[in-house]
């Protein structure tokens, strides 16, 4: 029986932030990552705010892990073509907010942006994707490595990569339905708000006891439903637009292939004109002339 859970996204808004059900947080961010992380805290940063522009579209938390690190989850339900660039301001912010004027470089933090997404951003085939920063030789084809005093003062195992912000994308409707793995777990949970008794990933066992609708109060599950509309109408707005830029497009492209075959015509009719007047004894100049040939295509007809 499939169980009736709440979308991640309105539970991250609303519910994850208590410290008592970090654990969930803990266990995607873990399979996701592949290693065990432990939330220190949840921050308040400007983009982690409930705003009233807030209603369907933007649902982000910040994290702050035990290494110190932070890391910005981020669900987007619409299409937007501009979200490249909004990862990369999203990271950017937390790094400037983070650190204080006149801090020495050192204390800079790593920052790990994963956005769950449910369009299709960009082109690839995969559902999963996973940017890292690293430098390498133009000439030689090398990797840019940190130096021995570089690692003695910033970790024996550390690569400049390391050091730079990292994205994850998950593409949730590319997404197959076909579990391969704990993290795949995860990802069934968010297309289809179901947690199979068969799935072990990290978090999975909690997020199905705690993200029940009907553990909600009757006011929560008001606000629930009316997120879900406007979901469904958003979509449903988009997929007009869709289908108006489609009709439109098409509308175009008739009247460009009406204009295209008037001028064909105009094009034969002054042709058949030309062979009529050269056929009369004409001069090239003077049938070029009054049949808007020009004189080369008049010429290529004396030759045909």
């Amino acid at each position: 029986m499939k169980n009736n859970l709440i979308r991640f996204d309105w539970a991250i808004k609303r519910l994850l932030r208590n410290k008592a059900y970090h654990v969930i947080l803990e266990g995607f961010l873990s399979e996701l990552m592949q290693e065990d992380l432990t939330i220190d805290s949840i921050l308040e940063s400007e983009g982690n705010q409930e705003s009233a522009s807030d209603k369907f579209n933007r649902v982000d938390i910040l994290v702050k892990n035990q290494k110190g690190e932070y890391v910005i989850i981020e669900v987007q339900n619409q299409l937007e073509f501009n979200y490249f660039q909004r990862m990369l301001y999203g990271t950017s912010k937390v790094l400037t907010e983070y650190i204080k004027v006149g801090e020495p470089y050192h204390n800079v933090k790593k920052v790990y942006s994963v956005n769950i997404v449910y369009f299709d951003l960009g082109q690839g085939a995969d559902y999963v994707y996973h940017g890292k920063t690293n430098f390498e030789g133009i000439y030689q084809h090398d990797n840019l490595e940190l130096s021995g005093k570089q690692k003695v003062f910033l970790g024996e195992d550390k690569t400049p990569s390391d050091l730079f912000p990292e994205y994850y994308i998950i593409k949730v409707n590319q997404f197959d339905d076909v579990a391969r793995n704990t993290l795949d777990e995860w990802i069934y949970y968010f297309k289809n708000n179901e947690i199979k008794d068969e799935f072990k990933a990290k978090g999975l066992e909690q997020a199905k006891e705690i993200l029940k609708v009907d553990k909600m109060t009757k006011s929560e599950q008001a606000s629930y439903k009316n997120h879900i509309v406007n979901l469904m109408e958003e979509a449903s707005r988009e997929r007009t637009l869709e289908m108006e830029a489609i009709i439109k497009e098409r509308e175009i492209g008739k009247e460009e292939g009406k204009e295209i075959g008037k001028e064909e015509g105009k094009k034969e009719q002054a042709i058949e004109t030309a062979k009529s007047m050269l056929q009369d004894g004409l001069d090239i100049e003077k049938v070029a002339l009054y049949s808007g040939l020009t004189i080369e295509e008049v010429e290529a007809l004396t030759k045909r």
